[in-house]
């Protein structure tokens, strides 16, 4: 018995003062405007005002998923215009302090301020989520366990982070740097099955470690609410089609899993250092430099990398008729640079971060007319 894929998409934006490119908070009036606009995207607060949310509903194609994306983006857009401010879509923002961001007044975040103190104050980052929807828990993690074999390579694609404080970090995604400094973040060791990734969230909950399972962050994690394994690991993609790039990878790798489980293939079995070895060097050099083949346990060019995910996922992609489409964003992706390496471009022709904001402002509308 097989079981039909759906994705969704999450995606958190910087609200922008279009005259200081700064962070600012208005993410509460945008809010209002894109729910009185009529539109039907989901718009929610994030942990600081500056920051806000958007999420497509569940889509059974690629298709479907970028016309919502592209409905979501023209609503918030439309609504920061309205407010008289902007919108911006990358893991940090070049140069505002988190010193100088607001929480947003709702309980959650209030308690996740005062759990997690310093880590959490200047956790202004953004990112985007790709939900896998299957129904079948025991399943669901088997294919999370499978999955993270493949995360680093992925987070290179999308790696859309490189400055902070009005400094190059050297990093091609910071945010996952600064994202590494939670107590569960990353990709988490394998499970047995369901009861035993219950048991390990339980286990936390039940030592007071987190208030409950929702303060998991791993990489990739099984959702709480909704049937979905959901996919943590990507900086919030500058443009659409990386986001529609990174979501057809993601569902095409899912249905790989999916296929060696109901097949009966023995998984291939990778040392956690290994992986999260890999997982830094995808956040330190992205693109431009070596990427870890987990598989073969070596340093490779990260378009060789590349070209393996690609070939482990190319029957996927076909299966979905996304071959042609998302092979053509990727190599695009390896042509002209992830967002890192476009932001860092910008800003060596001028060497001025207004200038890479107002990049990423017209990157982020790019498409949506």
């Amino acid at each position: 018995m097989t079981e039909a894929i759906t994705i969704g998409i999450e995606e958190e934006y910087q609200v922008i003062d279009p005259d200081t490119r700064e962070l600012t908070g208005q993410a509460e009036s945008l809010m209002t405007l894109a729910e009185n606009s009529g539109s039907d995207t989901l718009v929610q607060p994030e942990v600081y005002q500056s920051q806000i949310e958007i999420a497509t509903s569940v889509c059974e194609s690629l298709a479907e998923a970028r016309t919502q994306l592209i409905a979501a983006r023209r609503t918030i857009l439309d609504a920061a215009a309205q407010s008289g401010s902007a919108i911006a879509a990358a893991g940090t923002h070049p140069f505002s302090d988190w010193r100088a961001q607001t929480v947003t007044d709702k309980t959650r975040y209030q308690r996740l301020v005062s759990d997690y103190q310093q880590i959490m104050r200047d956790l202004v980052i953004f990112g985007c989520h790709v939900h896998v929807g299957i129904s079948d828990r025991e399943v669901a993690v088997q294919m999370l366990n499978r999955s993270r074999l493949w995360l680093p390579a992925l987070l290179a694609l999308c790696t859309n982070s490189p400055f902070w404080l009005g400094r190059d970090t050297h990093y091609a995604s910071y945010r996952t740097a600064l994202w590494s400094r939670w107590p569960f973040a990353g990709i988490p060791f394998p499970f047995k099955d369901h009861d035993d990734y219950q048991a390990v969230l339980a286990s936390l909950v039940s030592i007071g470690t987190i208030r409950d399972a929702t303060k998991i962050y791993w990489d990739i994690r099984l959702s709480e609410h909704v049937p979905t394994i959901e996919f943590r690991f990507a900086d919030v993609c500058m443009t659409v089609d990386e986001a529609i790039m990174i979501t057809g990878l993601v569902r095409a790798l899912a249905q790989t899993c999916y296929q060696e489980i109901i097949s009966g293939k023995d998984p291939i079995a990778v040392r956690p250092e290994v992986l999260q070895a890999a997982r830094w060097q995808a956040a330190r050099h992205g693109l431009t430099g070596e990427l870890i083949d987990v598989v073969g346990q070596t340093a490779k060019p990260a378009p060789q990398v590349i070209a393996q995910l690609m070939d482990y996922l190319d029957s996927a992609l076909e299966f979905f008729g996304d071959r042609d489409p998302i092979q053509g964003l990727v190599q695009r992706t390896l042509s002209e640079g992830s967002g890192a390496q476009r932001q860092r471009q910008v800003y060596g022709r001028s060497q001025r971060f207004e200038d890479v904001v107002d990049y990423l402002v017209q990157q982020t509308a790019q498409g949506i007319d």
